[in-house]
């Protein structure tokens, strides 16, 4: 049987870490690990005409991931990562090829086969990317899985672009502190966590919330009424970068492969552990994926 295709639109770069440069963005990171996790992974971007361009290609044939990239006259992207105890603190360049993502009937056709698509707000910044990326969502086929993981950075981002992308989304992945901003944002102040994320999930016809807490905890809640909520366990953290968008595509590889909430969730906090403990966002996968849950819950009954 054919897996099931997984598509991200955005931003393809390099993160330049104080360890050197690790190929990343968070849609592609969302596409590799959704491939890891039993789905072929896809990619939509553009990088530069340029030495770094050519390296990041190289980098994404190697990790496995499908892609469709443009070239042109623009800059390959890199973003400057300052880690302060391990967590991430982004500066992100503007005007890089993956701002000038034109439209073409091969995108359209490779968007139309797409079983899940991935997007956030920083690969529509630009008037040309954004008009590029909402014509492909409004090719993908009814049944496919949208997953808007909002992933506000900087100023890149709006209200008005916010609603729109929550028009074409099933899925809304935010965090804790993004949740405090969108409170404001949309006029919900005074709701808890859990009114907040009903109140995204009525307005906007949503399948899926799921709402990370970073080092604490993370919940998802399905409009059949079901959710699940799990402690995130503590390991040796190397750095956090894409452990968010490993989270995100391995559960949208668990759901598409037939796994429950249930199940997606706990491998999704596991993969997320895991990337924790690794340098850069693409890490290769050990042979079996440590339960890192599951050590965390015997050393909490322990004490």
């Amino acid at each position: 049987m054919a897996k099931p295709i997984v598509l991200s639109l955005g931003e393809l770069l390099w993160d330049m870490l104080p360890t050197g440069k690790r190929a990343g963005g968070a849609p592609v990171n969302f596409a590799y690990h959704a491939m890891m996790n039993g789905t072929e992974g896809w990619s939509i971007s553009a990088v530069g005409e340029d030495e770094l361009g050519d390296e990041l290609l190289v980098e994404a044939e190697k990790a496995g991931i499908h892609t469709i990239i443009q070239r042109n006259a623009w800059p390959t992207s890199t973003v400057e990562v300052a880690l302060k105890n391990g967590i991430p603190e982004y500066t992100i360049v503007k005007g890089v090829a993956w701002d000038h993502l034109l439209l073409t009937r091969q995108l359209i056709e490779v968007a139309e086969q797409a079983d899940a698509v991935c997007f956030g707000t920083l690969g529509l910044r630009s008037p040309e990317s954004h008009d590029t990326i909402i014509e492909l969502l409004k090719h993908t086929k009814p049944s496919a899985m949208k997953f808007f993981d909002i992933n506000l950075r900087g100023d890149h981002y709006s209200k008005e672009l916010i609603e729109e992308l929550l028009g074409y989304a099933t899925v809304f992945k935010i965090n804790d502190a993004e949740l405090l901003l969108l409170r404001d944002m949309f006029d919900i102040r005074g709701t808890s966590d859990d009114e907040a994320c009903r109140w995204f999930m009525t307005e906007y016809g949503l399948d899926y919330v799921i709402l990370t807490g970073g080092s604490t905890f993370s919940t998802i809640i399905s409009k059949n009424g079901e959710s699940s909520t799990l402690n995130t366990p503590h390991v040796e953290v190397v750095d956090t970068v894409g452990a968010g968008d490993s989270f995100s595509g391995t559960f949208t590889g668990k759901i598409l492969t037939g796994s429950t909430l249930a199940q997606a969730h706990r491998a999704a906090v596991n993969t997320a552990a895991f990337v924790c403990t690794q340098a850069g966002a693409w890490p290769k996968y050990p042979e079996v994926m440590p339960d890192y849950l599951a050590e965390t819950e015997k050393a909490s009954e322990a004490e």
